[in-house]
């Protein structure tokens, strides 16, 4: 194994990819087995760049001592003496043979090529650097490392002097310099428009616990859901009152499982329908662009006038609610089943679809967080279509059940009001999230993390049979609220949701178009990246504006059923919880993503999600 040669942290002199251009970075890291350094530039940037593309900044600042030894006036003069003589004469005390002088002028223009090449791209690279800034008018200077342009400057004045003369005097045919010419404006298009490309990396930074985090979730996730399910049976559903365990055989029926089974392949035709428009997701880390068919909230309405003409002939949807447990298990045993194919195809996916944050070399850990990062069959991706249609419009489903089994079971006309804006709030989140279902193609569901079991039993098993647990409590423990308390509760979600898609909205709005004449009042930090961080509106207000919606809407949910017991307000403490982790994990990939950006915006905005407390 060769030995490295640079340490980490270590500055030196890194050439960024796709030009001949060298930077101040950092070494931070070093990868065995690519033999690849992970270098950080000033801005924030982080790149892979091999051993060859990196040197020390003695020997780069020996190279410029060399070119600027002499200045370009006296270069000049020295030359303007020795216009009298012959171009074939060489000069008094430096004669050399005519193939020394050949090599010394074809020296001269290779390094006249590669200064004007370099000239080429930072004219081309300059501009995409910080697009961002021209919008608020900040300098550009602020996120800038102009290290290595200062020194290209001072070497392209003694070449481009070197060039003139050479142009002068050259002995070739103007036919040759013709065809040099092309040549080079060849390999400048060339090299200009060349494509920069990410090595995959080994996933360093675990999270979730590890190896051993990952085991215990496995288990502990189907187990929570379980026992949730028990405790809302109970007549008492208190903590201290712990279920009895229900025989093995009562937890598994046939018809069950092909319900469920028919529910997910209904889903997925509606999926393949050719209605909805189609748009491209983000680059992944070679280029491409995946595209989707946006058509969530077609297949909404096509459920719900499958659910009528059921309904008409007097299907009995308390068949959901009678067999809830069943359905619970077969959907945790589906997710399963599709976690371990997920996982066995993903060890033939090419290294640049793997996940960058599944791909760790430990198989516990890979196949919970998700190995590959876009399973597809054909065009059709598995992990978008579970992450908005089996779960979260088969939980509208399972709310309407409750909402029957409750006037069937407690013989009532209409249902009770504890239960109408329960079924109100969550089916007014579940349009809007189907209804814009393109911005969730920039979460970090879809661009950072793989579809392993994590995903998989999340979306088909714990959003709908946890999220509806207000109103599976609702059915066996009946709470009668005032109409002045249940106004009060509207209120609260409607201001959580008025939070929650105003700030996406305003972020959505900013990333298509951030010159925008409608979001000119926004103020925004530029980044290396060419995007911008918002620092007033919202996203001035807290880092996490939407997650501040979101735990208000949770709250104004578990709200209708009362406080006999802690039950209901599961989900609002769960999600608290969840929504501190995710901002967490989005301040770490922030941070390596926008570098001292990001610090900044730390700054200006403090608090996370809780304005004043967090």
């Amino acid at each position: 194994m060769p030995s490295r040669k640079f340490a980490d942290g270590e500055v030196v002199m890194g050439r960024w990819p796709g030009s001949v251009l060298y930077y101040e970075v950092q070494v931070t890291s070093y990868d065995d087995v690519a033999h690849l350094y992970t270098v950080k530039y000033k801005d924030g940037t982080e790149l892979a760049l091999k051993e060859s593309d990196i040197r020390s900044q003695s020997s780069f600042k020996h190279r410029k001592s060399q070119s600027s030894s002499s200045s370009p006036s006296r270069r000049s003069s020295s030359r303007s003496r020795s216009r009298s003589r012959s171009p074939g004469r060489p000069a008094k005390g430096r004669r050399r043979s005519a193939s020394q002088s050949r090599e010394h002028k074809d020296d001269k223009k290779k390094t006249i090529q590669e200064t004007s090449l370099a000239l080429v791209v930072l004219i081309l690279l300059k501009p995409s650097e910080n697009n961002t800034k021209r919008y608020n008018g900040e300098p550009e200077s602020t996120e800038k490392n102009d290290t290595s342009c200062i020194i290209l400057e001072q070497k392209l004045k003694p070449d481009l002097e070197i060039k003139r003369v050479l142009e002068q005097y050259s002995l070739r045919s103007r036919k040759d310099d013709k065809k040099t010419e092309e040549i080079f404006s060849e390999r400048k298009t060339f090299v200009a428009v060349k494509p920069i490309e990410k090595v995959p990396s080994k996933t360093k930074e675990l999270e979730f616990g590890g190896r051993i985090g990952t085991f215990m979730m496995i288990f502990l996730l189907p187990a929570t859901v379980f026992y949730l399910l028990l405790m809302c049976k109970q007549d008492d559903p208190s903590l201290l009152n712990v279920p009895p365990l229900p025989a093995l055989e009562s937890l598994w029926e046939w018809r069950v499982f092909g319900v469920f089974l028919l529910w997910f392949f209904l889903q997925a035709v509606f999926y393949l329908l050719p209605i909805g428009k189609v748009v491209e997701g983000l680059p992944l880390s070679n280029g491409r662009r995946l595209q989707y068919r946006i058509n969530g909230f077609y297949a909404f309405i096509l459920t719900a006038a499958a659910l009528g003409v059921l309904l008409y002939f007097q299907f009995e949807l308390r068949y959901l609610y009678d067999h809830f447990m069943q359905f619970a298990v077969s959907a945790a045993a589906f997710s399963l089943a599709l976690s371990i194919y997920l996982y066995v195809r993903s060890l033939k996916a090419p290294e640049e679809e793997l996940a960058p944050g599944g791909n760790s070399g430990y198989f516990i850990y890979d196949f919970f967080t998700g190995h590959e990062l876009n399973p597809r069959i054909g065009s059709f991706d598995l992990k978008y279509f579970c992450e908005l249609r089996p779960g979260l419009i088969g939980w509208v489903v399972i709310n309407l059940a409750m909402l029957l089994a409750e006037m069937k079971i407690h013989n009532l006309t209409m249902p009770s009001l504890s239960m109408i804006l329960v079924n109100s709030f969550q089916l007014l989140y579940v349009v809007d999230a189907l209804w814009n279902e393109e911005a969730i193609l920039t979460t970090m569901d879809i661009t950072h993390d793989g579809f392993g079991f994590m995903l998989a039993f999340g979306d088909l098993v714990w959003v709908p049979f946890v999220y509806s647990l207000q109103a599976f409590y609702l059915v066996g423990h009946p709470t009668t609220i005032t109409w002045p308390v249940a106004a009060a509760i509207t209120v609260l979600n409607c201001v959580g949701y008025y939070i929650f898609r105003s700030a996406n909205s305003q972020k959505n709005n900013f990333r298509r178009n951030p010159a925008d004449p409608k979001l000119a009042n926004l103020k925004f930090i530029p980044t290396a990246t060419g995007k911008g961080l918002l620092v007033t509106g919202w996203w001035g207000f807290v880092r996490h504006p939407n997650y501040l919606g979101d735990i208000i809407m949770a709250l104004a949910w578990s709200l209708p059923c009362g406080f006999n017991h802690i039950l209901p307000y599961f989900y609002v403490i769960y999600f608290i919880c969840l929504l501190v982790h995710r901002e967490a994990r989005d301040e770490h990939h922030c941070k390596q993503k926008y570098g001292l950006a990001w610090e900044r915006y730390c700054q200006r905005v403090p608090y996370r999600i809780f304005p004043y407390i967090y």
